[in-house]
């Protein structure tokens, strides 16, 4: 029995997800999409997630989410544009002010999302401290547990360098166990990208600009702690400052304020087989 056990948590931790395969969207109409041509956030498909502004937010983090605040969150020109800032807002102009020094934006799609194709066009900021990320979590369920998708994620202090990763109870980086593949591209800073996610019931591929660089097929042992990948999330745009991966190196105050721009959200809705 232990052999076996071993065994399994072997095969657990294989690392079978680097890839580089072609992606494509549908050429049908997106099932759900925000082109950024209104004046102003559409708030019938986001919300802002400000939960933990008061206690602080999860990884170390050092902002604030601000909520409606045209500083950090605002449409320019077709647009999203999430900016952090340096500054200290204090309890007298939002009473959930937790002491942070520096500002931002977090927006988390109104309505979960599934299986299917993903395309949000996005141009990153490269200054040391930003954590810019496009991902995934449930409408509910503990973490790591019900499981986290980051089709994008890049930090400052090594720029150009964008992740994509799994996270699950028997897969996740208080483990360092998380599934993921890294990619470099060289104009992230300066130029926009496809950011992309293939979501299917039997695996999960990401990558960037037509090319799938990671993928994690649904093939191991584990049942739900390995792929809890069978549920609608909920797709979240942020930039983050510092904290635990983000913040390694410290933070470029004299480099901010620094933006992540998001030009589309497309996303093609598919039906388990």
């Amino acid at each position: 029995m232990i052999a076996l056990l071993i065994a399994q948590a072997a095969t657990l931790g294989a690392t079978n997800y680097q890839v580089d395969v072609p992606m494509r969207p549908p050429a049908t109409r997106p099932s759900f999409a925000d082109e950024f041509n209104g004046a102003r956030v559409d708030k019938g498909k986001w919300r802002y997630d400000t939960s933990r502004n008061a206690e602080g937010w999860f990884n170390h983090e050092l902002q604030y989410y601000a909520a409606d605040r045209p500083e950090n969150v605002r449409v320019v020109k077709g647009a999203l544009v999430i900016e952090a800032r340096r500054e200290r807002l204090g309890r007298t102009r939002v009473r959930d002010w937790g002491g942070q020094d520096y500002t931002s934006g977090k927006l988390v799609s109104r309505h979960a999302l599934g299986y299917g194709f993903y395309q949000i066009r996005a141009k990153l900021p490269c200054a040391r401290g930003t954590w810019p990320a496009i991902w995934m979590l449930p409408a509910s369920g503990k973490w790591p547990d019900a499981g986290e998708i980051d089709i994008m994620e890049m930090v400052g202090w090594d720029a150009n360098v964008v992740h994509a990763t799994l996270h699950t109870a028997a897969f996740n980086h208080a483990k360092g166990t998380q599934r993921g593949a890294e990619r470099r591209v060289a104009t992230s800073c300066s130029a926009f990208h496809d950011y992309q996610l293939d979501w299917r019931p039997d695996a999960i591929t990401i990558g960037v600009d037509g090319r799938g660089y990671m993928r994690v097929v649904n093939d191991q042992p584990g049942g739900a702690a390995a792929w809890p990948f069978t549920n609608p999330y909920h797709l979240i745009l942020n930039l983050a400052v510092g904290g635990d991966w983000g913040g390694k190196n410290g933070v470029d105050d004299a480099a901010l304020p620094q933006r992540m721009e998001v030009d589309h959200v497309r996303y093609w809705r598919a039906h388990a087989r």
